[in-house]
């Protein structure tokens, strides 16, 4: 059994993996005699993961943590200084150049940033965008405007809007879905699979007639990161 860790920069995540499953747990109720190894991913404060690196050790799993690297296998960072991309990112990369081989990709995770990434089919990473997630843009005019307003109870939806409320929301939905179709121009529009994660990543895969979502595919990419780099 394998000990997936995400660590954000308020809350620590995790699932188990075994013999293909992923299921999320509780960190406070963890089966450590059956963990053989633990992988994480920190984007926020290693001090959130010290108590749970310590619990590791003292159960002698064996723990990694994942990086991002210019190149994996066959799949290539598009970044000249790519430390400087998204550990997320990366394995969100990863999760697709392995469960969507030799096909054109456009990796969407809509949380609080959005970001796209371009994955063409020989793996090569060709680059990306981030854009403020749907809630900050909404935010950051209501907070930045004097007449922009949010009623809190409006949802976003891809219509044209009839009110302030409706107009802010379904402003930045279509400006996010716009980003994802010009992602779509740098594949010169050939067939692309359009894969989505995060937090509002179910909406927006809902906008497209044909897409996938997959609330685990950073813990995949955690997953597929250290079978990759094993076999190096």
């Amino acid at each position: 059994m394998r000990l997936l860790v995400d660590v954000g920069n308020t809350a620590i995540k995790a699932v188990l993996y075994n013999q293909g499953c992923y299921k999320p747990c509780e960190l406070n109720a963890l089966p450590w005699p059956q963990i053989n190894d633990m992988v994480f991913a920190c984007v926020g404060s290693t001090e959130l993961l010290a108590p749970l690196i310590k619990l590791a050790e003292q159960h002698k799993v064996t723990v990694y943590e994942a990086k991002v690297s210019a190149k994996l296998e066959n799949l290539k960072c598009a970044y000249e200084h790519f430390t400087n991309l998204g550990i997320d990112r990366w394995l969100a990369l990863i999760a697709a150049y392995v469960e969507l081989p030799k096909q054109h990709c456009i990796v969407v995770d809509a949380g609080t940033a959005t970001t796209i990434d371009v994955l063409n089919s020989e793996g090569e990473h060709l680059g990306g965008w981030i854009l403020p997630g749907l809630d900050l843009m909404t935010t950051s005019l209501t907070q930045n405007t004097q007449k922009v307003f949010d009623d809190g109870q409006t949802p976003f939806a891809a219509e044209l809007g009839r009110n302030t409320p409706n107009g802010l929301k379904n402003g930045a939905l279509v400006a996010t879905v716009g980003a994802i179709e010009q992602a779509k121009r740098h594949l010169n529009n050939e067939n692309s699979c359009l894969l989505f994660a995060g937090g509002y990543g179910k909406l927006l895969a809902e906008q497209f007639a044909e897409s996938e979502f997959d609330s685990q595919l950073v813990f995949k990419g955690l997953n597929y990161w250290l079978e990759l780099t094993l076999k190096q």
